[in-house]
């Protein structure tokens, strides 16, 4: 579907509830949809001592799988890159860590989140 249609709105929605989420687990979130030459880092959110770099993927229907195999090892790649290039940008020198938020939206307007953290080990 085209931008600013049902997917990009099921998205937008699925960043909201993830970053709302993130709050209510103590995070703040400091920058969001931050482009690069990689790519788009969805959420980056900021604990007392860390840095997350969030890859956000929500899902209305079970169709195409788990919003969390939509990311593979290509995609994890270049989150690391835009993480990397966020760090120079903002000359930040703190621990950090690329997790994945999983939204799942029923039709009754009920979610599921699932956080996956530290998805980058090995690369």
């Amino acid at each position: 579907m085209a931008d600013g249609g049902y997917n990009s709105k099921i998205g937008r929605l699925g960043e909201d509830l993830a970053g709302q989420f993130l709050e209510n687990n103590g995070y703040k979130i400091v920058d969001k949809n931050f482009r690069t030459r990689y790519g788009e880092i969805d959420l980056i959110a900021r604990g007392a001592d860390e840095i997350l770099f969030l890859e956000v993927k929500t899902r209305s229907s079970a169709l195409y799988g788990y919003p969390e195999q939509a990311v593979d090892a290509k995609k994890i790649s270049h989150l690391l890159g835009a993480a990397k290039i966020y760090l120079r940008i903002k000359n930040l020198n703190i621990f950090w860590r690329l997790d994945i938020i999983s939204v799942e939206i029923a039709g009754n307007g009920e979610f599921k989140i699932k956080w996956f953290k530290d998805i980058s080990g090995g690369y």
